[in-house]
Protein backbone atom coordinates (compact mmCIF):
# COMPACT_ATOMS: atom_id res chain seq x y z
CA UNK A 1 0.00 0.00 0.00
CA UNK A 2 1.38 3.41 -1.00
CA UNK A 3 0.78 5.94 1.79
CA UNK A 4 -0.01 9.46 0.56
CA UNK A 5 -0.22 12.83 2.31
CA UNK A 6 -2.12 15.70 0.65
CA UNK A 7 -1.25 19.35 1.29
CA UNK A 8 -3.62 21.94 -0.19
CA UNK A 9 -5.22 25.01 1.35
CA UNK A 10 -8.62 24.18 -0.21
CA UNK A 11 -10.57 21.58 1.77
CA UNK A 12 -12.62 20.55 -1.26
CA UNK A 13 -9.47 19.81 -3.27
CA UNK A 14 -7.89 17.83 -0.41
CA UNK A 15 -11.03 15.80 0.18
CA UNK A 16 -11.56 15.21 -3.55
CA UNK A 17 -8.02 13.93 -3.98
CA UNK A 18 -8.45 11.69 -0.93
CA UNK A 19 -11.62 10.19 -2.42
CA UNK A 20 -10.02 9.65 -5.83
CA UNK A 21 -6.86 8.06 -4.48
CA UNK A 22 -8.71 6.12 -1.77
CA UNK A 23 -10.70 4.35 -4.47
CA UNK A 24 -7.46 2.78 -5.76
CA UNK A 25 -6.64 -0.63 -4.28
CA UNK A 26 -2.96 0.21 -3.73
CA UNK A 27 -3.19 3.83 -2.51
CA UNK A 28 -4.20 5.24 0.88
CA UNK A 29 -4.35 8.88 1.95
CA UNK A 30 -2.95 8.82 5.50
CA UNK A 31 -3.08 12.56 6.24
CA UNK A 32 -4.35 15.86 4.88
CA UNK A 33 -2.96 19.33 5.67
CA UNK A 34 -4.03 22.88 4.83
CA UNK A 35 -0.51 24.36 5.06
CA UNK A 36 3.16 23.60 4.71
CA UNK A 37 3.96 24.12 8.40
CA UNK A 38 1.31 21.49 9.28
CA UNK A 39 3.11 18.99 7.05
CA UNK A 40 6.54 19.92 8.40
CA UNK A 41 5.32 19.47 12.00
CA UNK A 42 3.66 16.13 11.30
CA UNK A 43 5.03 12.79 12.44
CA UNK A 44 2.75 10.79 10.12
CA UNK A 45 4.83 8.60 7.81
CA UNK A 46 4.08 8.55 4.09
CA UNK A 47 5.64 7.35 0.86
CA UNK A 48 4.44 10.21 -1.36
CA UNK A 49 3.36 13.78 -0.61
CA UNK A 50 1.07 15.70 -2.96
CA UNK A 51 2.07 19.31 -2.29
CA UNK A 52 0.27 22.36 -3.67
CA UNK A 53 2.65 24.97 -5.09
CA UNK A 54 0.57 27.98 -4.03
CA UNK A 55 0.04 27.80 -0.29
CA UNK A 56 -0.55 30.83 1.94
CA UNK A 57 2.36 31.84 4.14
CA UNK A 58 4.96 29.29 3.07
CA UNK A 59 4.63 28.24 -0.56
CA UNK A 60 5.06 24.66 -1.72
CA UNK A 61 8.53 25.21 -3.17
CA UNK A 62 9.79 26.46 0.20
CA UNK A 63 8.15 23.49 1.94
CA UNK A 64 9.83 21.17 -0.57
CA UNK A 65 13.23 22.70 0.19
CA UNK A 66 12.67 22.37 3.95
CA UNK A 67 11.64 18.73 3.71
CA UNK A 68 15.16 17.79 2.69
CA UNK A 69 16.56 14.69 1.01
CA UNK A 70 15.23 12.16 3.54
CA UNK A 71 11.62 13.20 2.90
CA UNK A 72 9.05 11.09 1.09
CA UNK A 73 8.80 11.57 -2.65
CA UNK A 74 7.02 14.85 -3.36
CA UNK A 75 4.67 15.49 -6.27
CA UNK A 76 3.97 19.18 -6.79
CA UNK A 77 0.34 20.00 -7.50
CA UNK A 78 -1.05 23.21 -8.95
CA UNK A 79 -3.70 24.75 -11.17
CA UNK A 80 -1.24 26.57 -13.42
CA UNK A 81 2.13 25.06 -14.22
CA UNK A 82 4.61 27.69 -15.30
CA UNK A 83 7.75 26.25 -16.91
CA UNK A 84 10.04 28.10 -14.49
CA UNK A 85 8.19 26.68 -11.46
CA UNK A 86 8.19 23.17 -12.88
CA UNK A 87 11.94 23.29 -13.50
CA UNK A 88 12.56 24.87 -10.09
CA UNK A 89 10.51 22.15 -8.36
CA UNK A 90 12.30 19.35 -10.20
CA UNK A 91 15.64 20.97 -9.39
CA UNK A 92 14.70 21.17 -5.70
CA UNK A 93 14.02 17.45 -5.63
CA UNK A 94 10.36 17.07 -6.56
CA UNK A 95 9.49 13.66 -7.96
CA UNK A 96 7.15 15.25 -10.45
CA UNK A 97 4.58 17.88 -11.26
CA UNK A 98 0.85 17.33 -11.68
CA UNK A 99 -1.67 19.94 -12.78
CA UNK A 100 -5.08 19.97 -11.12
CA UNK A 101 -6.83 19.48 -14.45
CA UNK A 102 -5.38 15.95 -14.59
CA UNK A 103 -7.77 13.02 -14.48
CA UNK A 104 -7.98 10.77 -11.44
CA UNK A 105 -6.21 8.03 -13.39
CA UNK A 106 -3.37 10.41 -14.31
CA UNK A 107 -3.02 11.48 -10.68
CA UNK A 108 -2.95 7.87 -9.43
CA UNK A 109 -0.38 6.96 -12.12
CA UNK A 110 1.79 9.93 -11.10
CA UNK A 111 1.68 8.85 -7.43
CA UNK A 112 2.70 5.31 -8.39
CA UNK A 113 5.50 6.60 -10.63
CA UNK A 114 6.81 8.91 -7.90
CA UNK A 115 6.75 6.04 -5.42
CA UNK A 116 8.89 3.99 -7.82
CA UNK A 117 11.40 6.84 -8.13
CA UNK A 118 10.29 7.83 -11.62
CA UNK A 119 9.89 11.47 -12.62
CA UNK A 120 6.18 12.05 -13.16
CA UNK A 121 4.83 14.87 -15.30
CA UNK A 122 1.15 15.13 -16.06
CA UNK A 123 0.43 15.68 -19.77
CA UNK A 124 -0.48 19.31 -19.10
CA UNK A 125 2.75 19.88 -17.15
CA UNK A 126 4.80 18.29 -19.91
CA UNK A 127 3.01 20.47 -22.42
CA UNK A 128 3.71 23.59 -20.33
CA UNK A 129 7.41 22.73 -20.28
CA UNK A 130 7.73 21.84 -23.91
CA UNK A 131 9.11 24.59 -25.96
CA UNK A 132 10.05 22.03 -28.51
CA UNK A 133 13.64 22.49 -29.41
CA UNK A 134 16.51 20.12 -29.73
CA UNK A 135 17.85 18.10 -26.88
CA UNK A 136 21.10 19.36 -25.38
CA UNK A 137 24.05 16.96 -25.45
CA UNK A 138 23.48 16.13 -21.75
CA UNK A 139 19.76 15.53 -22.37
CA UNK A 140 20.70 13.16 -25.21
CA UNK A 141 22.99 11.29 -22.77
CA UNK A 142 20.12 11.03 -20.27
CA UNK A 143 17.71 9.88 -22.98
CA UNK A 144 20.13 7.17 -24.09
CA UNK A 145 20.35 5.86 -20.51
CA UNK A 146 16.57 6.07 -20.14
CA UNK A 147 16.46 3.84 -23.19
CA UNK A 148 18.57 1.33 -21.26
CA UNK A 149 15.98 1.35 -18.49
CA UNK A 150 18.21 2.98 -15.87
CA UNK A 151 16.76 4.73 -12.80
CA UNK A 152 17.56 8.36 -12.00
CA UNK A 153 20.06 7.18 -9.37
CA UNK A 154 21.82 4.91 -11.87
CA UNK A 155 21.88 7.65 -14.52
CA UNK A 156 23.34 10.06 -11.95
CA UNK A 157 26.08 7.58 -11.08
CA UNK A 158 26.88 6.82 -14.71
CA UNK A 159 27.05 10.50 -15.72
CA UNK A 160 28.58 11.67 -12.43
CA UNK A 161 25.70 14.07 -11.74
CA UNK A 162 23.51 14.78 -8.74
CA UNK A 163 20.26 12.82 -8.80
CA UNK A 164 18.34 16.11 -8.63
CA UNK A 165 20.12 17.30 -11.77
CA UNK A 166 19.12 14.10 -13.53
CA UNK A 167 15.48 14.71 -12.51
CA UNK A 168 15.60 18.11 -14.18
CA UNK A 169 17.15 16.63 -17.33
CA UNK A 170 14.52 13.85 -17.41
CA UNK A 171 11.74 16.44 -17.09
CA UNK A 172 13.24 18.47 -19.93
CA UNK A 173 13.60 15.36 -22.12
CA UNK A 174 9.98 14.35 -21.52
CA UNK A 175 8.79 17.86 -22.30
CA UNK A 176 10.88 18.31 -25.44
CA UNK A 177 9.81 14.92 -26.78
CA UNK A 178 6.18 15.67 -25.92
CA UNK A 179 5.83 12.47 -23.86
CA UNK A 180 4.66 11.93 -20.30
CA UNK A 181 6.52 8.83 -19.16
CA UNK A 182 10.00 7.37 -19.11
CA UNK A 183 8.71 4.41 -21.10
CA UNK A 184 7.56 6.69 -23.91
CA UNK A 185 10.92 8.49 -23.77
CA UNK A 186 12.76 5.14 -23.92
CA UNK A 187 10.73 4.19 -26.99
CA UNK A 188 11.62 7.54 -28.54
CA UNK A 189 15.29 6.87 -27.75
CA UNK A 190 15.05 3.49 -29.45
CA UNK A 191 13.41 5.04 -32.51
CA UNK A 192 16.20 7.61 -32.76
Amino acid sequence: MIRVQVVDDHALVREGIALILGAQPDLAVVAQYASGPELLASSVEADVVLLDVYLPGMDGLEVLRRLGPSAPRVLMLTTVGRPREIREALGAGAAGFVLKDSSGDELAAAVRAAHQGVTALSPAAASALSGGGELTPRERDVLELLGEGLSNRDIAARLRLAERTVKVHVGNVLAKLGVTSRTQAALAARDR
